[in-house]
Order: C-alpha cells, then sequence, then structure tokens
C-alpha cells in the first residue's frame, strides 16, 4: 500500500498545528511517516522562535550564545527528521519497479516538505503581520502584497511536491537520501574547535615535560 501522503494533506497539517496555541512546545502524537513531517515541523517551529529570541538586543551575550546552541541543536533535528521521512517513504518506494528512463530529482519529497512547513510559518506570520493595524496601513499593505506571493509559492511548491510523489508511485521518477554534513557542528571537523582542542592538548603536554 503507497502512503497516502499528497501537498493538500501536509499543508493542512501544517497549517492546522500552527494554530495550536500549544504549539510548538506540545505536539500530538503522530504515527507513520506523520511521525516525522509533525516532527520536522515542530522544530521547524522552535527554530523560528529562537531565531526571533536572537535578535534581542536587551538581553546578555551569555543569553543569545546559548540560544546559537539551541537553535543548532533544533536545525540537526529539523534535518534529522526530513531524512527520516525520505527514508520512510524510500522504503515504500522499493516495491515500485523503476522503468527506464526514470529521473533522478535532485530535491527529495522530505526536502520539499521542509519548505512547505517553512512556507506555513512564513504565511501564518505574515498575515500576522497584514493585520497589525497598529503598524499602520503602509505596513499591512506591504505584508498582504508578501503574503500573496509566499501564497502563490506556496502553490507552486505543492503542485511540485504532488507530481513527484506520483511519478515516484509509477516508476517514473526516484531521489536519494544522501545525508546531511554540518562541518561546523563537529568538533573533529570544524577547524575553530579541534584546533582548539589540539592547542590545549599541546599546552598541557608542555607543563608536564
Amino acid at each position: 500500500m503507497h502512503s497516502t501522503i499528497d501537498a493538500a494533506s501536509v499543508v493542512a497539517f501544517h497549517d492546522r498545528q500552527l494554530r495550536n496555541p500549544d504549539w510548538p512546545i506540545f505536539d500530538d502524537a503522530q504515527s507513520g511517516a506523520w511521525t516525522w513531517i509533525a516532527a520536522n515541523h515542530r522544530y521547524n517551529g522552535l527554530l523560528w522562535r529562537e531565531e526571533d529570541r536572537a535578535r534581542r538586543l536587551d538581553v546578555p551575550p551569555t543569553e543569545i550564545a546559548a540560544g546559537k546552541r539551541l537553535i543548532d541543536r533544533y536545525n540537526q533535528k529539523r534535518n534529522d527528521a526530513v531524512e527520516a521521512l525520505d527514508e520512510r517513504l524510500l522504503r515504500e518506494f522499493e516495491r515500485i519497479s523503476r522503468r527506464p528512463g526514470a529521473r533522478l530529482s535532485s530535491e527529495t519529497a522530505g526536502a520539499m516538505i521542509d519548505r512547505l512547513s517553512i512556507l506555513a510559518l512564513k504565511i501564518h506570520h505574515m498575515r500576522a503581520q497584514a493585520r497589525r493595524h497598529e503598524a499602520g496601513s503602509d505596513h499591512m499593505h506591504a505584508c498582504a502584497c508578501k503574503l500573496e506571493r509566499l501564497a502563490a509559492q506556496r502553490e507552486d511548491l505543492m503542485s511540485c511536491l504532488d507530481k513527484l510523489l506520483a511519478e515516484a508511485r509509477a516508476g517514473q521518477a526516484f531521489f536519494k537520501v544522501y545525508r546531511q554534513f554540518k562541518l561546523y557542528d563537529d568538533p573533529s571537523l570544524n577547524p575553530w574547535l579541534y584546533g582548539k582542542t589540539q592547542a590545549a592538548d599541546k599546552a598541557a603536554a608542555q607543563r608536564h615535560q
């Protein structure tokens, strides 16, 4: 049985979560592929909130630094959810015979759903700005124009997702999971992290000579 995931159901889920006042702190339990769609959307919501908080100018630098580390953690969780979703979908597509000449999509279904999640957040917050009367009519009009463009962008992306899923289910297209390698998060790959460790080890060795 193929996945019942389609763009309309994904967008409806994203918007429904955004209307929940307890989200993204608390989230309803999901099953199957929706577990990872929900996780991805939740971490995008947490990222959005923390990115806003990181722009504050009335808090000490230590609080901003702590927020930055939280952003890195949420971003990793977000990417993990995208890859888990892609793996789940690909397991379903394994039962489908790939047709000769099937095209390789450079973007995975999970990556498209991640982009739809971000667009849902942008639309939600831009809609609020378009209704913020105290900001003035010029602000509201500018935000309303941006809202129209975001809505059009989401419609286009929904069509692309549905096309990819339909073609994958027909064996006409496929995608791969390449993994996200975050060099800046890995102490063995970021020279600003491993360099300091090496310097500290060298200094300690010299002290014991």
